[in-house]
């Protein structure tokens, strides 16, 4: 598996902490390529069509990232 680094770059924004105001895109962004690198492609919740509960969809991204 080759080496690879997500992240969602930008600032840390103090003045608007805790006022509701982030646009979380970039973070999202950066998780989907991170699992598409991941190969979570078959491990589905049901909101995205899939049978898995986030218990599972999370234990499947730990014993992936745990055996690399």
């Amino acid at each position: 598996m080759a080496v690879a680094i997500f992240e969602s770059v930008h600032g840390t924004a103090p003045d608007i902490a805790g006022l509701d105001l982030v646009n979380l895109t970039a973070l999202l962004l950066s998780t989907i390529m991170m699992l598409c690198h991941m190969g979570l492609h078959e491990v589905l919740t049901k909101d995205l069509g899939g049978n898995s509960k986030c218990s599972e969809f999370t234990a499947d991204i730990c014993c992936r990232e745990s055996a690399s």
